[in-house]
This record gives C-alpha cells, sequence and structure tokens, in this order.
C-alpha cells in the first residue's frame, strides 16, 4: 500500500470504478450499467473504505449513548469506529464499545511487528503529511514565482499493516462479482485518486469476497449508513435523523481530465454514520440514498451525463428515541 492523495470515500471509489469499468467493458457496456441509475436502480453501491472488522460509529447527539461518571470526553471524542461484534448489543451501549484509530489499528501492528521480527511494535494507523513538488521552467532551468513556485501537497499515509472492509451492495444480473473483483484489483494496481500517476493511491485485494449479513435487531426502525449518500427529499424523520454533512466539490479523472473543464458543481452529502429515521422501513433494501446528475439534472457541465453516486449502503438498528438529560 501506498500514501494516497484522495480519502477512500465510497461515492470517489465508485467513479473511479466507473471508469475502470469503461475501459475493461467498453463505454456502451458501462451505459448499460448506469441505465436507471438516478430512477433508484443502480448497479452497485460502494461504502467507504473502512477499518477491517469495523463501521462508523453513528453520529448522534452524546445524550443517545450511555453516560459514566468518568468519562473522559477528549477520549470519547475519538472514538469513531463501532467493532461489527458490538452491534448485537443495545444502541446506547455502542459508544463504550467503540475505539479510536490507533485501537482499530493496535492487533495488525503488533502482528505486523511480530512477522517482521521487529522489537518495537509501535506505529501510527495513519498520518497526513505535506509532500513537497516543484515545477520547472524550462527557459530558466529552475523555478521561480507564480505557476514556478514550489508547493505542497497532502498525503494520507497508513501503517503497513492496515487492513480494510469495502462493502459493495452488488446487482449480480448486470455486474459479476468476478469483474468487480477484477475492477477493483485493477484500480489498487493503478492507483486511486489524486497523484495515481505519480505513485499514490495503491492498493491489494486481500482473500477472496464474502456475503455479509448484519444482525437485525427486534424493533428496527432506524438506518445506519457506511458511506456519503443524499438524503434529501427521501422521507426521512428530521428530527430523529442525525449526520454529519461534507460539500463534494468534485472534479472528473482518467481521461475527462483533459476536457479542458474538469470541476463539477458542489453536492452536498451525509457522512458515513449517519442515522435516517424512514416513515417506513423496508427491511429488504441494503442501500438508501438517491443517484445524483444524469442529463436531466446535470452535475457535470463538460459531461451532462455523468453521476454522482447519492447512493450508500446501510445496516438497519434500532436506535434510541429519547435523549438523556
Amino acid at each position: 500500500m501506498s500514501a494516497f492523495g484522495t480519502p477512500l470515500a465510497g461515492d470517489t471509489l465508485f467513479g473511479q470504478l466507473c471508469w475502470t469499468l469503461r475501459h475493461q467493458l467498453g463505454n456502451d457496456r458501462l451505459n448499460t450499467l448506469l441505465h436507471g441509475y438516478t430512477s433508484g436502480k443502480p448497479f452497485a453501491v460502494v461504502s467507504d473504505a473502512m477499518p477491517s472488522g469495523h463501521v462508523a460509529l453513528p453520529h448522534v447527539p452524546s445524550g443517545l449513548w450511555q453516560q459514566t461518571e468518568a468519562a473522559d470526553r477528549k477520549i470519547l471524542k475519538k472514538k469513531k469506529w463501532l467493532p461489527v461484534s458490538a452491534l448485537a448489543a443495545p444502541f446506547a451501549r455502542w459508544q463504550a464499545h467503540a475505539q479510536s484509530d490507533a485501537q482499530v489499528t493496535e492487533p495488525w501492528i503488533q502482528a505486523w511487528a511480530a512477522q517482521a521480527r521487529h522489537r518495537d511494535a509501535k506505529g501510527c494507523s495513519q498520518t497526513e503529511r505535506s509532500q513537497p513538488h516543484n515545477t520547472i521552467n524550462r527557459q530558466t532551468g529552475t523555478t521561480g514565482e507564480g505557476m514556478f513556485a514550489p508547493y505542497a501537497m497532502s498525503q494520507i499515509w497508513f501503517h503497513p499493516a492496515m487492513q480494510f472492509d469495502l462493502y459493495v451492495v452488488l446487482d449480480e444480473s448486470r455486474l459479476s462479482l468476478a469483474e468487480l473483483r477484477a475492477a477493483l484489483a485493477y484500480m489498487g494496481q493503478a492507483g486511486f485518486g489524486r497523484d495515481a500517476s505519480i505513485g499514490l493511491g495503491k492498493f491489494e485485494l486481500l482473500g477472496e469476497p464474502t456475503q455479509t449479513q448484519f444482525p437485525a435487531p427486534p424493533g428496527v426502525n432506524s438506518v445506519l449508513t457506511l458511506g456519503p449518500c443524499a438524503p434529501q427529499g427521501q422521507g426521512f424523520c428530521q428530527v430523529r435523523s442525525t449526520y454529519q454533512v461534507t460539500t463534494r466539490f468534485g472534479r472528473h479523472g482518467d481521461a475527462a481530465v483533459q476536457s479542458g473543464n474538469p470541476f463539477k458543481r458542489p453536492v452536498l452529502l451525509a457522512k458515513a454514520g449517519a442515522v435516517f429515521w424512514p416513515e417506513t422501513l423496508d427491511a429488504g433494501c441494503l442501500f438508501v440514498g438517491q443517484g445524483l446528475g444524469g442529463r436531466e439534472n446535470p452535475v457535470s457541465a463538460a459531461m451532462p451525463e455523468t453521476v454522482q453516486q447519492g447512493y450508500a449502503p446501510m445496516i438497519a438498528i434500532q436506535r434510541s428515541v429519547e435523549v438523556n438529560a
């Protein structure tokens, strides 16, 4: 695994997946896969890449968690990953089971250290560093001012032992599991996101894909999202639904970078870990949100047919109703 210039977010992964499928299967096949995408019929819905065995801790008011007298708010704020095994516990206890970045990576670091026979098993799960860049003026043979001034770009570095889970809701009648795996493997070899052409964003697929079924507790009333989504107009309760928002200032990748206008229109999304309370809950549905873009409501002036993943895989949960005083 190399450094990353772009976070492993579900909507960004889906965008590069589409470009990869276009190269591997052809533009006509991609257009067939995208048919009905903005009308609730996605061929694939991709989650954020999450630490192996964990999902995002729900973004809810702190009053919904079971409080302890000795709770340290600084420590609690760092807890953002919920072990999948803890999903069976009562909702109010989830924060107590949650872990920080360092905690979820510690077992991997220790196993890696033992295998590599390192004496020091310490390490950072994730860090962000600045990478200096230079643009050389070919007339002077050096850097300068303006467009030739040195600059720095941030890079995300993960510990070598770090492993992630990626959840994909896949319509295998339209795209086979083998085709999806081949596309993801190619993405890992070619590099994902910004600066893939200079070696960033490389990863490796481990093991074989498995079908995941999360436990559904009795009295299900909400859904927990595993990636960014667009909940606007989906009939969720405005009082009991809780989430954090992010604005995507997207840009095209691959060949569309050379289109002259690679930038897309800003899109407002709810981050992974959102909890939505629907009027009615379809137990058979595995994702929430909506497909954005397309010619009727374009997110790109350069390529009006472009779509944006506004869907996210979901887990059915029983959220606490009352907030503690």
